[in-house]
């Protein structure tokens, strides 16, 4: 017999859609023109402070937001070409996915906070580095730009691709529950782990706003 359960919590939900408006913010400030490059910092700030609190939360919330849970082991790569993984959560090419696009997004916001058009914009960091290494994070935070979108576009297509084959995908990402044979509630992540994860987060966005720097 099948049950319902609550696989995604709540502060993991939160996280996603807080990075998907942060992400759309960013990308859109970005192709506005010169005047809307305050915003494409606040935006970046705000995607270090989200990063920074899932990688808290993968290590302190419930079961299935910890990064042990579905690491995306070859074993269990194989396993899942072969048709034979079973589990609950993000299956282990889904993993791969988060991997890569949370990699992405934090290298995209941290070099960030170092580049400089030298018209515009200077990220908050960018007075503590040299000059070359200002020009270098510069270039790796366009050219990285376009990895963005694939990856992005790549999600997208695996999330229509599993509504045709009749899975859904959006719909636990907004409620957070899914029908499973096979595992019981996930545990932890209470009140106390979000609590020191955002604490972590906010010195995170505290510290990489600059405000320590000595002007």
């Amino acid at each position: 017999m099948s049950v319902r359960i609550t696989v995604w919590d709540l502060p993991l939900r939160l996280f996603h859609w807080l990075l998907v408006l942060a992400v759309t913010g960013s990308l859109v400030t970005i192709n506005l023109g010169d005047s809307w490059m305050e915003w494409h910092g606040r935006f970046g700030l705000a995607v270090v402070g989200l990063i920074v609190f899932r990688l808290a939360w993968g290590v302190l919330g419930s079961t299935h937001s910890r990064f042990a849970s579905f690491f995306p082991s070859p074993a269990a790569i194989a396993r899942y070409c072969r048709g034979q993984w079973r589990g609950v959560g993000h299956n282990p090419l889904g993993a791969l996915s988060v991997y890569a696009l949370l990699g992405l997004f934090a290298f995209q916001a941290f070099s960030g906070l170092f580049a400089s058009d030298e018209i515009a914009f200077s990220g908050p960091l960018s007075q503590a580095v040299s000059y070359s290494a200002v020009n270098t994070l510069s270039s790796w935070h366009r050219q990285t730009e376009l990895w963005l979108y694939l990856l992005i576009g790549l999600h997208l297509l695996a999330i229509i691709a599993y509504r045709l084959r009749g899975r859904q995908l959006l719909g636990p990402m907004l409620h957070g529950k899914v029908e499973t044979t096979e595992a019981t509630e996930p545990r932890g992540g209470g009140a106390g782990a979000f609590t020191v994860a955002l604490v972590v987060a906010l010195a995170a966005v505290w510290l990489a706003n600059g405000g320590w720097l000595q002007p």
